[in-house]
């Protein structure tokens, strides 16, 4: 098993993804970071629909994420941001 850990310094705020990898599936899927996201839980909701998935599918959940969740407000943090994250993570 081999773990992941990301970090991008957005705008305003740090993202960080981290996360097991085997078998190329992501396992325990931890985003953190100094970053505002509202409604609080959309973080957890992130890192439960990238649970289980195939680490090159992990890229285009995130963009079906934020692209779904149109209720979720983050200021100075994007999406480019999460994916810029993640590339740091499966890079490291």
């Amino acid at each position: 098993m081999k773990h992941h850990v990301g970090e991008h310094k957005a705008k305003k705020g740090l993202i960080r993804i981290e996360f097991d990898e085997r078998d190329g599936i992501a396992e325990h899927v931890r985003i953190t970071g100094d970053f505002f996201m509202h409604p609080e839980e959309a973080v957890h909701d992130l890192e439960r629909k990238l649970e289980g998935h195939k680490i090159e599918e992990l890229e285009s959940l995130i963009d079906e994420f934020f692209a779904m969740r149109l209720d979720v407000e983050m200021p100075y943090v994007n999406v480019e941001d999460f994916k810029i994250a993640l590339k740091k993570a499966l890079e490291g």
